[in-house]
């Protein structure tokens, strides 16, 4: 299959196509130092297609972090077509793909991503570039399931009452979002992120999209810029916690949201409260009590660090998947499809199979190189 280069999915494509890297379209004078590289390939196969097909699949971030930069994506679409569509605003890609009637629906992303372990020193104010103003309330703003006011605007009052500074508010609510909820391992998937209804129900369990949500949503409230991170896990941890890494190459099942909240004389800090549940839970021997000596470990080292045996996908809320008929979703971390029969359950494998990889490159690797952008 011949594959070509172009910029930005100006239109759709029928054949194989790679994205350019990361450093094709930004200018960056990063050093390879740190820097790990990883493939991750997505394929994605509709068992029970219906008329006029769609699949839609979370590419890698398309904006350039300290923690990230995508190299390039390719994609395959057999039978069908299939475009990179952009927000930018969000550091969005979907990859859009529609089959015809009697096509068998197969789409399948590879990604090429370099990531390395992010801290954020508060020992001295760092040299940050500040928010413009749009920046700001886009990262302030309600949306359909993080509102801002009522319930959760007198909650991010109460829990940050008597605190003056933007790391003392980051830091209170972090603090709460792990002394008040835990981590639900009945609940489907990485949760939907409904704060109200969390704050009104005082329900407090549910997993990282969830409880995560829930900082954001507060810290926003607070006054704070916040955001989601939608990614996925694709190593094992090199820090000693079984529960926040991958146990092998089929990454299928490891979705996680990440958060983190903008302080001006910091810039974007990690944080990852929902992590720190998990590990209560999930480390051997299982339930841990909150002063165990590990989740101690991993409450301090999840504000303000990640740890990137995992990647980005994008910012994003109320997405509005294209050319679809059904609702915008919360969220994009799991591939999506449609028939017209409506929206599949990203979750149920008898009508809807997908499968993710992922592969660490060795730096001799060919093409491994590209890190050094």
């Amino acid at each position: 299959m011949n594959r070509r280069e172009f910029l930005r999915a100006a239109g759709a494509i029928s054949a194989g196509c790679m994205i350019p890297r990361t450093s094709e379209l930004f200018a960056s004078s990063s050093s390879s130092s740190g820097w790990r590289i990883f493939e991750v390939t997505t394929r994605v196969e509709v068992l029970n297609p219906a008329g006029v097909t769609r699949v839609w699949i979370p590419a890698a971030l398309i904006r350039e972090t300290a923690f990230q930069k995508t190299i390039w994506n390719r994609f395959d679409c057999f039978g069908g077509r299939a475009s990179l569509i952009e927000n930018r605003e969000d550091a969005l890609g979907i990859l859009s793909a529609e089959f015809p009637q009697g096509i068998k629906p197969i789409l399948i992303l590879t990604s090429r991503i370099a990531v390395r372990d992010y801290t954020v020193h508060f020992s001295a104010p760092a040299r940050t570039t500040a928010l413009s103003i749009a920046e700001s309330q886009h990262y302030l703003r309600s949306t359909k399931l993080l509102p801002t006011d009522g319930i959760v605007h007198e909650t991010a009052m109460e829990i940050t009452r008597g605190k003056k500074t933007e790391i003392d508010k980051a830091r209170c609510l972090y603090h709460w979002i792990v002394d008040n909820t835990f981590r639900n391992p009945k609940v489907r998937g990485c949760g939907i992120g409904n704060i109200r209804a969390m704050l009104e129900m005082k329900n407090f369990g549910g997993k990282c999209a969830d409880l995560n949500a829930l900082y954001v949503g507060l810290a926003r409230a607070a006054g704070l810029p916040a955001r989601d991170v939608y990614g996925i896990r694709v190593a094992k941890s090199k820090l000693g916690y079984r529960s926040l890494g991958t146990s092998g190459v089929n990454i299928s099942k490891a979705q996680h949201c990440r958060a983190e909240v903008y302080l001006s004389d910091y810039g974007w800090v990690p944080v990852d409260p929902a992590d720190v549940r998990k590990v209560a839970l999930e480390e051997p021997p299982g339930n841990r009590p909150i002063d165990d000596e590990m989740v101690i470990r991993a409450r301090a080292r999840l504000f303000g660090s990640w740890e990137m045996n995992w990647i980005a996908f994008n910012f994003a809320h109320d997405v509005v998947l294209p050319d679809s008929s059904g609702p915008a979703l919360a969220f994009l971390m799991y591939p999506q499809a449609e028939t017209k029969e409506g929206r599949l359950d990203s979750l149920d494998p008898e009508n809807f199979k997908y499968e993710i990889t992922a592969r660490e490159l060795p730096a001799t690797e060919e093409g491994a190189d590209d890190a050094s952008f």
